[in-house]
């Protein structure tokens, strides 16, 4: 197993992004490449004395997180993201991880390695702290206009990586909308949902966003912009709650005791909900794995963006999104 870590993406790199790929090896035992440049990453790792074991592979240039994906890929080509798939593509490396910009890391993935037979457009899978487990959001922000069947495909890609990564048994499908009875939401998503209910998957209807955490779905499906949206406000509802509960209990004597008797408990809590914890987002739909971390990711969720990574392939989910794919296309006519 070995990981592409492109260290010039994100809003701290490349400190954080090395400290994260540092605590992946030590931990974990999985193989890194850092991909950026040679002497400043020289320089970082330094000061780590197990970071002597991880690889280099030298490039000049990154893009920046303002930069537009397609301009930026043909202007930069020894840009570290691009770099970072080429070398999935040569086969000397088996996933990258990534927490630089997410329509760069999405264009790379497709350029390098091309997109899965069957897979029109590939979708960011978001990954959320639900009541029962995480639960698989898509799309998050690759695909901001969607045709029916493209949701259609970003359920059955979803399907394959929580019933492979995340070892949900059968898991349950929902499409976003504004109301679970049949006739509601727009046209795109009364088609999708005669496609879902024509399919052998476990397709539970229609949901709202408040079924999003409860326990009632193990995937999400939507469109981008809805996905980004939905995404980013949990997440900051999450870190927002974690902040008022402890400014809270450190505002009165009973309460900092509580904080102190609790404090197992608390961190557990705040273990479950943070988002840190899932690492990054897959990247579903192109042929390698690709993991898609936030701009201000830390360094415990680069390092555990690598272990989702080593996750994805070593449960052989691109084979099993493959075979999924092509049994819906041939044996029910879906395309």
């Amino acid at each position: 197993m070995n990981v592409a870590v492109d260290a010039m993406g994100g809003d701290h790199a490349p400190g954080v992004v090395v400290q994260g790929a540092v605590e992946a090896f030590s931990e974990l035992g999985i193989d890194i490449t850092l991909v950026g440049p040679q002497d400043i990453l020289k320089n970082e790792i330094h000061a780590y004395p197990a970071a002597k074991n991880l690889r280099i592979r030298h490039c000049e240039e990154a893009v920046g997180m303002g930069e537009e994906p397609l301009k930026a890929l043909r202007l930069k080509k020894d840009s570290s993201i691009r770099v970072a798939f080429d070398l999935v593509k040569r086969g000397q490396v088996d996933a990258v991880v990534s927490a630089g910009n997410s329509g760069a890391t999405l264009a790379a993935g497709v350029l390098s390695l091309g997109r899965l037979e069957g897979v029109e457009r590939p979708a960011i899978a978001g990954l959320l702290p639900g009541k029962k487990g995480p639960v698989v959001l898509i799309d998050v922000g690759a695909n901001v206009d969607s045709r029916p069947a493209h949701l259609f495909q970003f359920g059955v890609m979803a399907h394959a990586f929580a019933s492979s990564c995340l070892q949900v048994e059968n898991p349950r499908i929902g499409l976003l909308s504004i109301g679970e009875e049949n006739s509601k939401g727009n046209e795109q998503v009364r088609q999708v949902r005669e496609m879902f209910l024509r399919s052998p998957l476990n397709f539970v209807g229609n949901v709202e966003g408040g079924d999003l955490l409860g326990g009632k779905v193990d995937i999400v499906v939507c469109d981008g912009f809805v996905g980004n949206v939905a995404l980013k406000l949990g997440e900051s509802l999450a870190a927002t709650l974690i902040g008022m509960l402890t400014e809270e209990l450190k505002s009165s004597f009973l309460g900092r005791g509580a904080l102190l008797i609790g404090e197992q408990c608390f961190r557990r809590f705040r273990k479950k909900i943070h988002s840190e914890e899932y690492g990054g987002a897959p990247l579903l739909g192109i042929k390698g794995v690709g993991i898609v971390c936030h701009g201000g990711s830390s360094a415990r969720a680069i390092r555990n963006a690598i272990e989702l990574a080593a996750k994805y392939v070593t449960n052989r989910v691109l084979e099993k999104m493959t075979y999924q794919l092509s049994f819906l296309r041939t044996e029910l006519g879906f395309r």
